[in-house]
């Protein structure tokens, strides 16, 4: 090994260039982000070869001083902390003062600025990959600053050839851009690649406005399927958007978080909204969202990592609290009824779920099949009109004395999962509401409306009231399943239960809760015992308790193929409009969809 020396600062910058410029979204990143403190209201980035050969990033800043642009391109430089303290309540997205000087040192890198209000006169400075005197020279450009960044990794060609297609760098670059499009909009960004406008997203004012660019950049679908959350419990503020829990996808892809305006990925927020949409999302989707938090800076450090993406919390649990129940209680507000509550048939990606099974099947084939059968489009032959909510109750009573069912006075407002009309093979229920045609998974609704009951009456009562059997049942179990009971007996009372030991492998239940008089006791003593051997210890079974309820729900909810007279059913739709999440079963199912009069049209090709 070599006597111990100082690196070159040649070398210094391209380790440094290593943390900090991974590829040219990395570039782009730290520029954007320079100009953002800056102060400006208009960035226009234009791109050249996925970024590896053109990456120019344009500002209407503050601009930077002539006598300054040496400094800026030097390590350790920069205008936006003066002391320790300043690092602990940073308020800025760049501080670390090394991006220009490590970009510099894999790149040919033009810096040109001007801090005059008026006039055209400026500053320019360049390097290119080694050490050199940075000299200053007059430059006409407006106020604010321009970053070009050409030949990126010139002079490192094995760091070169880690840089993926053309396709594939610029999607990550785009990626930057959309990120912060997000978290400023009161900036306008327009992307440019190759020439061509990708991007050109206007200054956002208003609420209608902002709505708008979060649908530009996350998809119109995103929005017409997701709900709004505020929370304010100081020194915490929440706001953004959180997609329904039908409107999922299969990975983690449209996810954007921000602290104080800075964009993260932390795992205790992750873990929160994970947590937030437990019973309510479908095993192995992810949840869509664009969630603004904001804090006093000196209780978050972003200075943990080289690219600022992970942050440290001061109180995490009480962030991690604040988060998960705002956006529980946002997705417990939604009821049938409101405006983006109704499910969607397909989800996020384009992927079906089977609202009975809960296999997620890929809808392409059947969207091309039904274009290929849709005859040319021409002018309508009529226009449908939705039925008024007097016309629906007037349409209901016909169809009761049609078929000779019990009548009842349907108010003039029709609520909103409608009337049962009928029931299909003993598993859905069929209703007409205003809109048109609502379907209903009957075991997946009263699935879902058990399960809240439990819970709500856990959380009354700190127990589950119990209701003793007439005549006890006894239950032949293994020796390892009569040892767990024994074992929790105390938790089998809280859930409503009695369960005794009658026997090395026998137990003999004396109570069940009342909200599950009806159900087959037996098989929920066995399936209980499951849950308790698989969650092991008390500690555990307590943070498991809502799956146990979840269990216990399925048990005491109708079963498929029972058949239901009219008012049960209606019965049935009062209650999943009173009920929190009841758009969704215990296991993220949607209990309930919406066909409109247009879409049934559509079907029949009526108006065509």
């Amino acid at each position: 090994m070599s006597r111990i020396h100082l690196l070159s600062s040649r070398l210094a910058n391209q380790i440094a260039a290593g943390e900090v410029v991974e590829r040219p979204a990395s570039v782009a990143k730290e520029v954007l982000e320079n100009s953002l403190d800056a102060g400006a209201t208009r960035v226009d980035i234009d791109v050249e070869g996925g970024g590896s050969k053109l990456i120019r990033i344009r500002d209407n800043g503050v601009g930077i001083p002539a006598e300054d642009l040496p400094l800026a391109l030097a390590r350790h430089a920069t205008s936006k902390i003066n002391s320790l303290e300043d690092l602990e309540r940073v308020a800025s997205l760049g501080f670390r003062g090394e991006a220009l000087a490590s970009i510099g040192s894999v790149s040919r890198l033009t810096l040109t600025s001007n801090v005059a209000d008026q006039g055209s006169a400026g500053s320019s400075a360049a390097c290119a990959g080694r050490d050199m005197e940075v000299e200053v020279r007059p430059a006409p450009h407006p106020r604010g600053t321009t970053v070009e960044v050409r030949d990126l990794f010139f002079n490192t060609p094995a760091r070169r050839k880690f840089l993926r297609t053309e396709k594939t760098e610029f999607g990550h670059l785009e990626e930057v851009v959309k990120r912060l499009a997000l978290s400023r909009f009161d900036v306008t960004f327009q992307l440019r690649h190759n020439g061509r406008v990708i991007h050109d997203l206007r200054a956002a004012a208003s609420e209608a406005e902002r709505a708008r660019r979060v649908a530009a950049v996350c998809g119109p679908a995103f929005m017409e399927q997701a709900i709004a959350v505020a929370a304010d419990i100081p020194p915490l503020r929440l706001a953004g958007w959180v997609g329904l829990p039908t409107f999922s996808r299969s990975q983690a892809d449209l996810q954007y978080f921000f602290v104080n305006g800075r964009i993260i990925r932390d795992r205790l927020i992750a873990h929160a909204v994970r947590q937030a949409y437990r019973d309510v999302l479908y095993h192995g989707r992810h949840p869509a969202f664009v969630l603004y938090l904001e804090l006093d800076p000196a209780q978050v450090d972003v200075n943990v990592h080289p690219t600022k993406h992970e942050v440290r919390f001061r109180d995490g649990r009480s962030v991690h609290n604040f988060l998960y129940s705002s956006l529980h209680r946002a997705l417990a507000e939604v009821r049938p009824g409101d405006a983006s509550a109704a499910p969607a048939l397909a989800t996020a990606d384009g992927m079906a779920v089977d609202t009975r099974t809960g296999e997620i099947h890929d809808q392409g084939a059947l969207a091309w099949g039904a274009a290929q059968s849709a005859p040319a489009a021409g002018p309508p032959a009529h226009t449908v009109r939705a039925p008024g909510p007097g016309q629906v109750a007037g349409q209901l009573r016909d169809y009761g004395r049609l078929h000779g069912l019990p009548q009842q006075e349907a108010p003039e407002e029709v609520p909103p999962l409608g009337y049962a009309l009928a029931q299909l093979k003993g598993v859905y229920i069929l209703a007409e509401n205003a809109a048109g045609l609502v379907l209903v998974d009957m075991h997946a609704a009263h699935e879902r409306i058990t399960y809240e009951r439990l819970k709500a009456a856990r959380q009354e009562a700190g127990l589950l009231r119990g209701q003793p059997l007439l005549v006890p049942r006894p239950v032949a179990v293994s020796s390892r399943e009569v040892q767990v009971a024994e074992q929790h007996a105390a938790l089998f009372e809280g859930l409503g239960m009695v369960v005794e030991t009658a026997g090395e492998e026998a137990l003999v239940i004396r109570q069940v809760p009342v909200l599950l008089r009806d159900a087959d006791v037996e098989q929920l003593l066995r399936d209980v015992l499951a849950d308790l051997i698989e969650y092991g210890s008390s500690e555990r079974i307590e943070a498991h308790m809502d799956e146990l309820l979840s269990t216990m729900a399925c048990h005491g909810s109708v079963r498929a193929n029972r058949r239901l007279s009219v008012p049960e059913m209606n019965a049935l739709l009062r209650d999943m409009e009173e009920t929190e999440r009841s758009g969704q079963c215990n296991h993220g199912r949607p209990t309930w969809t919406q066909l409109s009069l247009d879409e049934l049209d559509k079907l029949f090709l009526r108006g065509r």
